[in-house]
């Protein structure tokens, strides 16, 4: 049969094999309840593309359930989805080397930044979170406190100019200008360079560039695409190589990507290294020990060009995008709550009338941590909102997954740990477990600060990075940058809400809204609803603070 081609014959063999392996692994998990199937060939994948506002489907389900439950993935395969403390620890923090990132995830991160810290396992990633662990210490943390500032006073300023010349205020799209400041903060503090992102009167080449990157590559995908990307899962890497020249989108768009900031960062390397090497060899900065690394003779410590090239990209892209969309979301989360925003303008006021009567000008980070409004918003918006709302993993061997929150099996027995056998997928969902009423209270489903006056931390299963939240994961795969972000967050958020009241657009009320976080691939985005086309987008109506 003349049509029967090479890459037929890959992926029909891909699907044999897919199905030996569900076949041969499905027994154990079957006792364990889950909803039915929609889909033949994907499951509850294409279910989970399609809510409406992210998490849906996990409430629902977590409701009927429990905290644990079967779904069914792409090509037949069941997977374990949990939300439960206990098993999130257990996969992403005590057992993570038995855990792996699930290969057709990992290989679209690959796609997007190259064979950087997101991107590598084992050793491999020991090695890079070793490197480029110093640019985050604590000590040069607080040394980018005064360039937030001054991104959070650009970002006031140029507010002012358009809500001076609104009157009365205006609608904005405000995750646009909190993503141009964060580029600028990100690309100044990691590579001492001027994206000029905020500046321009239009998007800068860079910022254009990045523009909803996250949206374009697993937003509403086809079910081809879908189908498609599901068969990397047992494909080799050598072979999903190939995959960067599918003549279809999001793979044109990547590889347009991949080769502007190729470009991109050999400039700002070539600009920077001359530099480099007058400077002390101690230096901590970003910049400097991604450089360094790929000078090094010794193999633990060294980065290739492509590694390094990697690392800028992704400190790049997961150091703005998802910091501006969490701001984007915080004060999205003022806008319907005015009360809780007054509260926390009287704090961010008082405490900054404090620091110019001892006769310093900026807050200190000791001020921003001694606003508890301002700590409680961000970490309430964090709980509410995840941009990462869930990620896979795989079973490198045989595991016993324990539960805090005991389920019923579909025997009606009650289930207290789950044995699941070598290369079962099982699923961590971030958004069910951020609305689990055994951790977060009965009124885990609405947005309130001050919850956290009331949780005894002490009586919580200890998981992730930042006040048990799964928002940048845990254990040794949690972001690298967590801590920036949180800074960058308490530093902006200080500014803004200091000299705007913001509520919600006007051709909206109190009970309505036109937002909708979307889901794309594991992570969520804002879009208008009814207006897809424009892409990432949250409006807000700003005015100047009374």
């Amino acid at each position: 049969m003349p049509s029967f081609t090479a890459t037929s014959a890959v992926l029909l063999l891909g699907v044999l094999f897919a199905l030996a392996r569900t076949f041969r692994r499905r027994r154990s998990i079957k006792r364990i309840r889950g909803p039915p199937s929609t889909s033949l060939l994907l499951g509850h994948d294409y279910d989970l593309s399609r809510q409406n506002d992210v998490g849906d489907l996990e409430f629902e389900w977590m409701q009927e359930y429990g905290p644990t439950w079967r779904t069914r993935g792409a090509l037949l395969t069941d997977g374990l989805m949990t939300a439960d403390p206990k098993a999130l620890q257990h996969i992403f923090q005590k057992a993570a080397s038995h855990f792996i990132k699930k290969p057709s995830q990992n290989h679209m991160s690959w796609l997007v930044m190259g064979p950087g810290v997101l991107w590598s396992q084992g050793e491999d990633h020991t090695r890079h979170r070793r490197i480029m662990s110093p640019a985050f210490s604590m000590a040069q943390l607080r040394s980018f406190l005064p360039l937030f500032q001054r991104g959070g006073n650009r970002l006031v300023e140029k507010w002012r100019v358009e809500v001076a010349n609104g009157g009365d205020g205006l609608d904005m799209t405000v995750n646009t200008w909190l993503s141009r400041v964060t580029l600028d903060i990100i690309c100044e503090a990691a590579f001492d360079y001027d994206s000029r992102a905020l500046e321009d009167a239009e998007e800068g080449v860079l910022a254009h560039a990045l523009h909803a990157v996250i949206k374009d590559i697993d937003f509403m995908l086809p079910k081809t695409i879908m189908l498609y990307r599901a068969l990397w899962d047992y494909l080799p890497h050598g072979i999903l190589k190939l995959s960067r020249y599918t003549p279809a989108e999001p793979f044109v768009r990547l590889r347009h990507l991949s080769n502007f900031f190729t470009q991109y960062s050999q400039r700002i390397v070539s600009e920077k290294r001359p530099s480099l090497s007058s400077q002390d060899a101690k230096t901590k900065d970003i910049m400097s020990i991604l450089i360094r690394a790929n000078e090094s003779s010794d193999a633990k410590t060294r980065l290739d060009d492509e590694e390094l090239r990697a690392e800028m990209f992704t400190i790049a892209i997961g150091g703005h995008e998802t910091t501006s969309t969490t701001l984007a979301l915080l004060l999205y989360e003022l806008a319907r709550n005015q009360e809780y925003q007054n509260r926390l303008r009287e704090d961010v006021r008082a405490a900054r009338a404090r620091v110019n009567a001892r006769g310093d000008a900026d807050f200190t980070l000791e001020d921003l941590d001694n606003i508890p409004t301002l700590v409680n918003t961000i970490k309430e918006t964090l709980r509410m909102h995840p941009i990462v709302s869930q990620l896979p993993r795989i079973a490198v061997e045989d595991e016993v997954i324990p539960l805090a929150h005991p389920i019923i099996s579909t025997s009606g027995e009650t289930i207290t740990e789950i044995p699941i056998s070598k290369g079962q997928v099982v699923v961590g969902s971030f958004a069910a477990y951020h609305r689990l009423p055994e951790v977060w209270g009965e009124d885990a489903h609405v947005w309130n600060p001050d919850r956290v006056m009331k949780i005894d931390s002490e009586k919580q299963t200890k998981v992730g990075v930042f006040s048990n939240l799964m928002s940048f994961s845990a254990g040794t795969n949690a972001c690298i940058g967590w801590k920036f972000s949180i800074i960058e967050q308490q530093a902006l958020v200080a500014e803004v809400v200091d000299a705007f009241q913001f509520s919600l657009p006007s051709d909206t009320g109190p009970e309505k809204t036109d937002l909708v976080r979307a889901p794309a691939g594991t992570s969520m985005v804002p879009i208008i609803r009814g207006k897809q086309e424009l892409g990432t987008a949250l409006r807000l109506h700003v005015a100047f603070a009374p």
